[in-house]
């Protein structure tokens, strides 16, 4: 009697392990379907904070998150506006599109379609398409831009650019040349 039990346990056991075995395309099936979830969030006020002090405020009127698997894509389709802050809450300098999409995985925002990025010296680069590395800092392009700057009453041109968040600085890379208002003033008297 006792070795029929111990065979019963053993052929239950048997059928259990291989009952349990499923196919690999069943698998991979159920893992794509639940794995992509896309949410929308309207009116959006996200705050990045460093040691409790807030850096960062991005707002959108549309939020559309991408999720697979464990990357993140943040989409805003109708538009971003980005303030940067100082040590004291102070907004330093902003940043508006009409398009931008961050994504988890590098760290990047990227800003299209209308994009304009001020500094508290009221300066005014004009590019269609800017990134911003919410890690570095580092705010740059390689397309065309265009720099006013009202307090020296220049306005300069170029290819690819390089300032970091406060855009105090900045670095024109293939620089195509200046409109002072002053020397045009000069030049036409």
């Amino acid at each position: 009697m006792i070795k029929l039990r111990q065979y019963a346990v053993i052929i239950l056991t048997l059928l259990g392990i291989v009952g349990c075995v499923n196919d690999i395309n069943d698998i991979k099936a159920l893992v794509e379907e639940n794995n992509f979830k896309e949410e929308t969030a309207k009116d959006v006020k996200i705050y990045y904070s460093d040691s409790a002090q807030v850096k960062v405020i991005i707002k959108a009127p549309t939020l559309i998150r991408h999720t697979e698997r464990s990357v993140t894509n943040d989409e805003f389709p109708d538009g971003v506006l980005v303030e940067f802050m100082d040590d004291n809450g102070k907004i330093i300098s902003w940043l508006e599109s009409d398009y931008a999409v961050k994504s988890s995985l590098d760290n990047e925002v990227v800003v299209k379609e209308n994009v304009k990025f001020y500094n508290s010296a009221n300066d005014l680069l004009e590019t269609s398409e800017l990134n911003w590395n919410e890690l570095t800092g580092v705010v740059h392009t390689d397309k065309f831009v265009k720099i006013s700057q009202p307090s020296r009453r220049d306005t300069s041109y170029g290819y690819g650019f390089v300032t970091d968040e406060s855009f105090t600085r900045f670095e024109i890379e293939k620089y195509r040349g200046v409109k002072n208002a002053d020397k045009i003033k000069e030049a036409s008297q």
